[in-house]
């Protein structure tokens, strides 16, 4: 009998019913998974917890920035500091009183300028401060600012400043050595041991410390019983200039006497006639000036009154009767008061000018030329100054009025008439800074200015039918 295949109903089931009856195999793959809570389950984080800390951290770290970030000025008179902005009024009016200790019953006001406070309490307010007085004032001045500024308002005088530190102790003995030359190629040292019972040697009353190299002269006495040292001198500026290895001796001095020269003018004075004839050349000085060396030598008439008994020749020769001798120019030196004389005072930038070396040479030949002098004559004229001249970086000068000249030295010739030409050149050296001084007048100012305005020149200085006299002098004011 053939068998037919199986008919099989097909029956339904739900879905929980197959959940509920799963295979055996189903169950087997379901347990080889991970439990929730086995092993891999323990780095897992709770999900809500790690949310809430983010969102806790987010929001406190810029209130921590903006609290780093305010910061506080105080201010009290003429002087500030800065604070760390206080959160409550109590804490900025206790921080204001530390800071400028008024006493204690002193009342003290704290103000806000406008330009400092919030936006909100600044568009309510009319004046240009905002007065602190409670909580609620400081709390709205301060809201949303970054910074506050705070003026404080006291009648207390400002803080002491901090004592200063104690001054070292005094010295009052200090070994000393003094080399001394007796007389050339004598010499002799003294070592000694100076004291003092109460006087500290080493600093001022002010505190000024004593020391540096000190060029000076020193008194030894030794009379009877008097025995005595004192020292009077002046301390080097310059010692970069000086020598290390220098040595004070006889020659020395004899230099330094030769440049403690007091300032001297160098006066030349030549005569032009238009014919041989005889005349006296007078010198008069103010009481400020005095005469030094001249050549020939000057008969003295009085005080501060010299002359010359000449006979002049239309070539420009002079016959000095005294000593027999032909020249073509007197030469003397005026000596002027040394205590009249300020260089910054004769020389500045409202009567004279400056330049640099390399500048006023040149300079110099071209006004001198404008003046009428030969090229021989202003030729001599720089190449016998040209010492003075070159010592110096910087030069400042100025050129002296005929009346000014005529107060210092005045001159007269016993002749019908006489037309003088007086040119005086004073001049110095000035400093890099100082030159920054003339800035307004410099050799551009200068090349602009009217010489023979200045100087009174006149045409009839080269007519050859008058009776000319011209001087040229210098002096260097130092």
């Amino acid at each position: 009998m053939l068998l037919s295949p199986a008919y099989v109903q097909p029956t339904s089931r739900s879905p929980r019913a197959r959940s509920d009856h799963s295979s055996p195999i189903d169950s087997a793959s379901n347990a080889s998974l991970p439990s929730s809570q086995g092993f891999w389950g323990r780095f897992k984080s709770p999900r809500g917890n790690k949310d809430a800390d983010l969102r806790i951290a987010e929001q406190r770290q810029p209130a921590l920035a903006i609290t780093r970030q305010r910061l506080l000025t105080l201010a009290f008179e003429d002087m500030e500091t800065i604070r760390m902005l206080p959160n409550t009024f109590a804490e900025l009016e206790a921080c204001a009183r530390e800071w400028i200790k008024p006493p204690p019953d002193m009342p003290v006001s704290l103000r806000v300028p406008i330009d400092y406070a919030s936006f909100h309490a600044a568009r309510l307010v009319a004046s240009p401060y905002i007065y602190l007085t409670s909580e609620d004032s400081y709390q709205i001045a301060i809201m949303g600012v970054q910074g506050l500024r705070v003026e404080i308002l006291c009648d207390s005088p400002p803080p002491p400043d901090d004592p200063p530190p104690p001054p070292p102790p005094p010295v009052l003995e200090m070994p000393a050595t003094f080399s001394l030359e007796l007389a050339p190629g004598q010499n002799v040292a003294l070592d000694t041991t100076i004291s003092s019972d109460e006087l500290d040697m080493a600093r001022m009353e002010d505190g000024t410390t004593v020391d540096g190299a000190f060029w000076g002269k020193l008194d030894i006495v030794h009379e009877g019983d008097v025995h005595k040292m004192e020292f009077s001198g002046t301390r080097i500026q310059n010692t970069e200039n000086v020598s290390t290895d220098l040595i004070i001796d006889s020659r020395t001095i004899s230099k330094l006497a030769v440049a403690a020269k007091p300032a001297t003018a160098k006066c030349h004075l030549g005569i032009l006639a238009p014919t041989q004839q005889y005349c006296d050349v007078i010198l008069s000085f103010s009481p400020y000036w005095k005469l030094g060396v001249s050549w020939p030598p000057a008969e003295p008439v009085e005080d501060n009154k010299v002359k010359y008994f000449l006979r002049v020749h239309p070539g420009g020769a002079m016959e000095h009767f005294e000593t027999q001798m032909t020249a073509t120019s007197i030469y003397y030196e005026a000596i002027p008061e040394p205590g009249m004389l300020d260089p910054q005072e004769f020389i500045s930038p409202r009567n004279g000018f400056a330049m640099s070396f390399g500048d006023f040479v040149p300079h110099l030949m071209r006004v001198l030329d404008q003046l009428g002098m030969s090229l021989h004559a202003r030729t001599n004229f720089i190449n016998n100054n040209m010492s003075a001249f070159s010592a110096h970086r910087n030069i400042a000068y100025r050129f002296l009025s005929p009346h000014k000249i005529a107060a210092a030295i005045d001159i007269s010739v016993t002749v019908e008439n006489c037309m003088f030409t007086r040119l005086f050149l004073m001049f110095r050296g000035v400093t890099d800074d100082e030159l920054g001084l003339f800035a307004g007048a410099g050799e551009k100012e200068a090349n602009q200015v009217n010489w023979r305005d200045r100087v009174g020149w006149s045409e009839l200085s080269k007519d050859p039918s008058q009776f000319r006299l011209l001087e040229t002098s210098v002096l260097e004011v130092t």
